[in-house]
């Protein structure tokens, strides 16, 4: 129930947060109080106001957005995991997350030349279809025009015969 109830807190306050009127907001206040500076004679405790607003505020903010981000992040790696899972891929990717640093750069690094050598083959593929396409189209010209050839041969021979 506490769970639940700062999940919904927590997902509440950074949307306001993100919001352009919150921005407004802060903005408005940061001009009032430094506009009160002359009333209060810029003493120290105007500005011990906005230095201990802006603390709290910041305090609160960072656990509240930390929060929020690793849910978000745990929700995005849960469906990547479901993804691979059902997809060609390598199951053996599921829960990389969980690696040190240095494991997952490794598998980065694995990765980019897996892509690399298999761009290359593509590329490889694609240039021989294109050699073999105009091989083939110049080669299915003459095969045309050699066949459009023989029938007249046959037909001329045709009427050799009739004629003999």
């Amino acid at each position: 129930m506490i769970e639940k109830a700062f999940t919904w807190m927590a997902n509440r306050v950074a949307h306001l947060a993100g919001l352009p009127p919150t921005f407004a907001i802060c903005v408005l206040i940061v001009v009032v109080w430094a506009a009160s500076g002359p009333i209060f004679g810029f003493s120290d405790t105007w500005q011990l106001v906005i230095n201990t607003g802006t603390t709290i505020v910041t305090f609160l903010m960072v656990f509240l957005i930390q929060n929020t981000q690793n849910r978000d992040g745990a929700a995005i790696q849960a469906k990547l995991d479901e993804l691979i899972r059902v997809s060609r891929a390598h199951n053996h990717f599921i829960g990389i997350e969980h690696l040190t640093e240095s494991e997952v750069e490794e598998i980065r690094a694995k990765c980019e030349a897996a892509a690399k050598r298999h761009d290359r083959k593509i590329a490889e593929t694609a240039a021989n279809k294109a050699t073999a396409g105009k091989n083939g189209t110049r080669h299915a010209a003459k095969t045309a025009g050699a066949a459009a050839k023989k029938p007249a041969a046959g037909k001329n021979a045709s009427k050799k015969k009739a004629a003999a």
